[in-house]
């Protein structure tokens, strides 16, 4: 599978945004043949399983230029690099606690060009500084997640995960006293029909009411 996915669902990204999509592929089979970031069932599917995947957040935000986002658990890259490609006038800070995986960010971010991404070994909750919003794609259970990186942002948090939500979400509530109604869930497959999208959701909390989404 190529980009090709990718401009059938953001049809007007610009020629250089085209360019670095495409790059993807054959930076991270050569990089995933010699560290494992991705699950080699999955290499074959980058675009669809992790480049799309992560720009379902995109369909909910659209983040303000100059805004920080944290990319909490990055992993091999996911959601950071594709919506740093995405949102070239916004800064993305991507952490992980795996140095390999680090260092394989840092290849593809300089291979592809991408001036707007910071990326560092550290476990999040050794990160000492403020973001506008934090995203991140499954790294532990949502009501485990909010509470580590909640006091770190100013605006919201946009989270990955699939399957029943309700009772994590409720457990954010209770815990961190977050009104329900700054609290959504989205479906993945109202914006892309491929079935590997079927059960995926992007679960959005809001700090406070202020900050700019597309609701």
């Amino acid at each position: 599978m190529d980009h090709s996915i990718i401009t059938k669902y953001f049809p007007l990204l610009t020629s250089l945004q085209q360019e670095q999509f495409a790059a993807l592929d054959p930076c991270y089979h050569y990089w995933n043949a010699r560290i494992n970031v991705i699950s080699r069932k999955d290499i074959d599917q980058l675009y669809l399983h992790h480049v799309l995947h992560a720009l379902a957040i995109a369909k909910v935000i659209s983040f303000p230029r100059g805004a920080r986002v944290w990319d909490v658990g990055t992993g091999g890259g996911f959601p950071g690099i594709p919506l740093a490609i995405f949102f070239p006038d916004v800064h993305f800070f991507l952490c992980d606690s795996i140095a390999k995986k680090i260092g394989v960010v840092n290849e593809v971010v300089s291979i592809i060009g991408l001036k707007n991404v910071t990326a560092v070994q550290s476990r999040a909750e050794a990160i000492d500084q403020t973001f506008d919003y934090a995203v991140s794609r499954a790294v532990t259970k949502l009501n485990q997640f909010v509470p580590l990186v909640w006091n770190k942002i100013r605006y919201g948090i946009f989270y990955q995960a699939g399957g029943d939500l309700e009772e994590e979400i409720r457990s954010c509530i209770n815990t961190l006293g977050i009104e329900r109604n700054l609290v959504k869930e989205y479906n993945i497959s109202q914006w892309f029909e491929e079935t590997f999208f079927e059960g995926k959701k992007v679960v959005s909390l809001k700090k406070n009411a202020t900050f700019a989404a597309r609701y």
